[in-house]
């Protein structure tokens, strides 16, 4: 299991790794008590192939807001681009921040931190598959 990770300034150049799934125990906590413009994270896992060298087949982001304990994530593959599905009562148009660079996700994708923690972990250990403990709809839905 090795992933790179991204989402701090002063990181984008040089990635931490996830190793193990304690580190993304370590990984979520560091985005809630960071600034609230970099509480976004990119992965992208090792193990899977690359398109061609330096380009990878996939990405994971995972987001998380502190003040209301909820996240989100987005995966990207030859499949398709996904975001979780987060109950009809979450927010509209969440706003979350990759190293200061604002994203805007869609409406009803915010989950609760378990959730996040839970999916973040199976990425890593599944080998950078999409995870399968939350529930996923296309980015883009008139695609």
């Amino acid at each position: 299991m090795r992933a790179e990770l991204r989402y701090r300034r002063d990181r984008i150049e040089n990635p931490d790794y996830l190793n193990t799934v304690e580190d993304v125990d370590v990984l979520i906590d560091e985005l809630l008590d960071g600034p609230a413009n970099e509480n976004l994270a990119q992965i992208i896992h090792l193990d899977r192939e690359q398109l061609r060298p330096g380009w990878p087949d996939h990405e994971l982001q995972v987001g998380v807001d502190k003040e209301l304990q909820v996240g989100v994530l987005s995966f990207l593959d030859r499949s398709g681009n996904y975001v979780t599905a987060g109950p009809a009562e979450s927010r509209n148009a969440p706003e979350y921040y990759l190293a200061g660079h604002w994203t805007k996700f869609p409406d009803q994708t915010e989950i609760p931190i378990g959730l996040i923690r839970e999916a973040v972990k199976e990425f890593l250990a599944s080998g950078g598959q999409r995870p399968t403990c939350v529930t996923w709809k296309n980015q883009y839905p008139d695609d």
